[in-house]
């Protein structure tokens, strides 16, 4: 009785340098992270305590995977790099909020 509709998407093949963008990107905003979850933990009080430690674990097992990985795929992060994509990063979110 009723009719299935699958929608066709178009994958859109990324090339080695936009994925390598991507995990750079990926490297940047988990370091970020962990740093605001250490912040955090050093005010935490009472149950927060556990959540921010949660964070930082996980945050660490995240950045060391993306690390490994980028090691694998020769990708060398110089900090100019890094800058750069930081401030590509700052000026998106301030054009999205």
């Amino acid at each position: 009785m009723y009719e299935e509709y699958v929608k066709e998407l178009k994958l859109i093949e990324k090339t080695e340098e936009e994925s390598n963008i991507e995990l750079i990107k990926s490297i940047i905003k988990t370091k970020m992270d962990l740093d605001n979850a250490n912040k955090n933990y050093e005010f935490a009080e009472g149950e927060l305590i556990d959540y921010y430690l949660y964070q930082i674990k996980a945050n660490q097992s995240k950045l060391n995977y993306l690390l490994r990985k980028a090691k694998k795929n020769g990708i060398i992060i110089d900090m100019i790099k890094q800058i750069e994509i930081r401030k590509e990063q700052y000026n998106s979110q301030i054009d999205v909020g």
